[in-house]
């Protein structure tokens, strides 16, 4: 299929993670030319050939220097994918160990930086936007309620951002992946079996199965970016206000 990507300018935030990387290489591949940013700019993501720009992108500061650079190199914004976003530093207990500064932190990261920079690029955006949120949006379980509250925020801000922008020809769309296999498990699987009093690599070999995923399986970044390419592409071009869910069938809601 050709996705008639060819020509066409992206920017794409967490371009140093496991699921950004992936769609970084997988655009340029394609034929965009791809700015990536994040906090730390790596030599994996140096090495793919993408325009890069290294800021802070939950502060204003860092989020003005992204539309800098994107105004002065791009010209133009063709694609938008928002990939900021996770559970870095952030506490794992229950609603009684929760402080407000936990949970502002959560929608500081998950919400408020994607809000932010879409909001920063729209004067110079012209096709797509595509926002990373989660299953665990749809999927409210005890455990880390933060983060899937500040997701389905995420999740609900991509769908009215649709509706706003559909009449200037700007579609929204948002990916919610689950047990994916990034080097966010390497901070965050051990402190899950920490709490679960498991092993680390029995806890990653056997959680597919103890949740439910119907293929059994961990999802790879490349599987994720494959879904948010396609959806940012012109060969996607009726569909808008949409939430992909690509958690090898853990969800199992109408």
């Amino acid at each position: 299929m050709d996705l008639q990507l060819a020509g066409k300018t992206a920017v794409v935030t967490a371009a140093s993670g496991g699921i950004g990387g992936a769609v970084v290489r997988t655009l340029i591949a394609e034929g965009v030319t791809v700015l990536g940013a994040d906090r730390t700019v790596t030599d994996q993501l140096k090495q793919t050939g993408a325009i890069t720009v290294e800021a802070d992108l939950l502060t204003p500061e860092g989020v003005e220097e992204l539309r800098r650079v994107t105004d002065s190199e791009l010209g133009g914004v063709d694609l938008l994918v928002n990939g900021v976003g996770g559970l870095a530093g952030l506490d794992l207990g229950g609603l009684p160990d929760l402080s407000d500064s936990t949970w502002q932190r959560a929608f500081e990261l998950n919400f408020f930086s994607t809000v932010r920079i879409t909001r920063a690029l729209l004067p110079s955006l012209r096709e797509a936007v595509v926002n990373v949120s989660t299953s665990v949006a749809h999927w409210p379980a005890s455990g880390p309620h933060w983060y899937g509250a500040s997701k389905a925020a995420l999740t609900a801000f991509s769908k009215g951002l649709a509706d706003e922008l559909g009449p200037r020809g700007i579609r929204v769309n948002t990916v919610s992946p689950a047990l994916i296999r990034t080097p966010l498990w390497d901070e965050y699987g051990p402190r899950v079996s920490q709490a679960r009093g498991a092993d680390y690599q029995q806890l990653m070999t056997d959680l597919p199965e103890q949740i439910n995923v119907t293929l059994g399986r961990w999802g790879t970044p490349q599987e994720v970016a494959n879904v948010i390419v396609f959806l940012a592409s012109p060969a996607a071009g009726y569909v808008t206000g949409s939430d992909y869910v690509i958690d090898g069938g853990l969800l199992k809601v109408l």
